[in-house]
């Protein structure tokens, strides 16, 4: 990788120990994750800033590797020492060699509901009972916990109510680590340099506040149920495989109270908000399609990375400081503990193989990129108005299409139109909506 041109900005892991450096030089040690600053003069040689210390120095561009994709499967878990529906005899064996501090967590057969804590000590494994109540979990009914991370992660930290500290997690058979793995591509970060601030947004699975890492300014969405938290995996492995200037950055994960995604800070918000507060007024034609361009080029860069969004919508577009539109929340496939329950489907953003088949490709994100459009261009508005979601989904199948937003170009309707075709096939790809939106942005005047 010592060829390899870094862009300010990158986020790099070092290859090894470098802990006697020389005058300028930066210290580190391998799995430290450094920020490029600059090239400098002389080859493959970086100004750079230790994630961790803040200190800034140069190193060589060898001495680095760039931060790895995460790739999620059913085998890496948030919670690798929970061994669900096992009885307490299978629970014992799992536990030999006896280990002080050697534990595991499973679902409780005679209690439904509530689980148990199985903590090996003193050659003997001893069983809690975790009693769930009010949303609550407690071994003691003093210690309240959120959830089963909060738990174990309390109990490693001081013994309280058990027997022994919690020392070492015996992990289910093949799961794998979260918190190793992502340290491991390093894309784990430190909670101790990051500060929360004001709540910015709500999601539907926890809170999105505006933060401050490192002395950057951040966003941070914290989700606290460990089950949503560990369906999230998937969205954030999602954002660790791409880069593009029209996607909202991953910058990484905190493992604490559930799960803290730390992304780039966008300061205007979302997409819906800036157009209904500002208006015609405000906003020239040229305004909407340079949005539009943005957000059609960030999905054709999802599009060739095969991955699919399934929630595009202008809620999930966010402003940043320049007016520059970058997609966020990519990669979440419909996150629901109790199974695919369609219920949770956007209706009116999703296209009717998503709603009556459950299909979703890029062409399915086509058709919500369509809806979007016609968000632009209606300044805000909430898409089929005054139709109810049964309404919507029996008029799209009788062929219904929405009629041209007041004073949306003709060009654009056109666009929005092809979106909307019933056939997957027969829509547009986001490749030649982008190049039909340069031609439409030239045409105005603007190269």
């Amino acid at each position: 990788m010592s060829g390899k041109h870094w862009a300010p900005g990158t986020q790099c892991v070092a290859k090894h120990d470098h802990t006697k450096p020389k005058a300028q030089e930066l210290a580190f040690h391998k799995g430290d994750l450094i920020t490029i600053i600059e090239a400098v003069e002389g080859k493959g040689w970086y100004r750079a800033k230790h994630n961790d210390t803040g200190e800034e120095g140069l190193l060589a561009a060898s001495a680095l590797r760039e931060r790895g994709a995460i790739r999620v499967n059913p085998k890496l878990s948030l919670m690798p020492w929970f061994h669900g529906k096992i009885s307490g005899v299978q629970a014992v064996q799992e536990l030999q060699p006896p280990e002080d501090g050697l534990f595991l967590v499973r679902e409780s057969i005679r209690h439904p509901g509530d689980y148990v804590l199985c903590v090996s000590f003193a050659k003997e494994v001893i069983h809690y009972r975790v009693i769930y109540e009010e949303n609550t979990l407690s071994i003691d009914n003093e210690q309240r916990f959120y959830n089963l991370i909060d738990m174990i992660e309390h109990y490693m930290k001081e013994q309280g109510a058990i027997c022994t500290k919690l020392v070492k997690p015996k992990p289910k058979s093949g799961m794998k680590s979260a918190e190793d793995e992502l340290a491991k591509a390093g894309w784990l970060l430190n909670l101790q340099h990051l500060t929360l601030g004001d709540r910015i947004g709500q999601g539907e699975f926890g809170d999105v506040l505006q933060g401050e890492y490192m002395g950057q300014k951040v966003a941070v969405k914290n989700i606290k149920c460990d089950v949503t938290a560990q369906a999230f995996l998937a969205e954030t492995a999602a954002m660790t495989k791409v880069r593009h200037k029209n996607l909202v950055r991953l910058l990484g994960v905190i493992l604490h109270n559930g799960l803290y995604i730390v992304m780039e800070f966008m300061s205007k918000g979302n997409l819906v908000n800036f157009l209904r507060t500002r208006g015609r007024a405000v906003i020239q034609t040229r305004q909407l399609l340079q949005f539009s361009l943005d957000v059609a080029q960030g999905m054709d860069y999802l599009e060739s990375k095969k991955l699919v969004h399934r929630d595009l919508a202008a809620r999930n577009i966010l402003i940043s400081e320049e007016n520059v539109a970058k997609v966020s929340d990519f990669g979440l496939a419909r996150v629901n503990p109790k199974g695919t329950d369609t219920t949770l489907l956007p209706v009116k953003w999703s296209a009717p193989e998503a709603l009556k088949h459950n299909k979703f490709s890029s062409k399915s994100d086509v058709w919500s990129y369509g809806i979007l459009l016609w968000e632009v261009f209606s300044f805000g508005r909430a898409p089929y108005p005054k139709l109810s979601l049964k309404e919507v989904t029996e008029m799209l199948e009788q062929g219904y299409r929405m009629e041209a937003p007041e004073d949306c170009p003709a060009t654009v309707y056109m666009l929005m139109r092809s979106c909307w075709e019933l056939e997957p096939g027969k829509r547009p790809s986001f490749k030649k909506l982008t190049e039909k939106l340069q031609k439409e942005l030239k045409h105005l005047g603007d190269v």
